[in-house]
């Protein structure tokens, strides 16, 4: 078993700690139950899982992340980089944490989701709640959120 993490920072601001897991293979003509990699194939196969998954991960944003790691697309290449190294099955980003999230800006978020102005601020005339990409947001909660965070 042969483990790596590393720390990311994506594209639109979050810090992500990812945590990879990868298992030996044994080979077709080997008759002995376990496999064993020697000390400097792991750390070649370590330093290998490291490189993919901050390359992966560095060149995206969170929401592309996530839709990579619902495959396990990155375990795969990871998988196929490190068959010279040595032949590895059952490799995949086991857990990713946040350790950090960007400064929530209210325009941003505005902007994102379709509707709203350069300023991002919402007007307390405005009723309602606001649509975009099937997220329902009361405006009257944003104002609050708004407020909260300037002071």
């Amino acid at each position: 078993m042969i483990e790596a993490h590393v720390d990311v920072k994506t594209t639109d601001g979050y810090l992500l700690r990812l945590f990879c897991v990868g298992f030996t293979k044994k080979r077709n003509n080997q008759i002995r139950k376990t496999s064993y990699a020697q000390h400097q194939q792991v750390r070649q196969i370590r330093k290998k899982m490291m490189e993919i998954m901050t390359r992966e991960v560095q060149t995206n944003d969170l929401k592309e992340v996530v839709n990579k790691l619902i495959p396990d697309s990155i375990g795969k290449d990871i998988e196929k980089a490190c068959q010279s190294i040595y032949p590895l099955h059952d490799v995949f980003v086991r857990k990713v944490k946040m350790l950090k999230k960007p400064k929530f800006e209210l325009g941003k978020l505005m902007e994102l989701h379709g509707e709203g102005s350069s300023s991002g601020k919402a007007t307390g005339d405005e009723t309602g709640s606001f649509k975009g990409k099937g997220i329902h947001i009361q405006l009257s909660f944003l104002e609050w959120l708004g407020a909260i965070n300037s002071s």
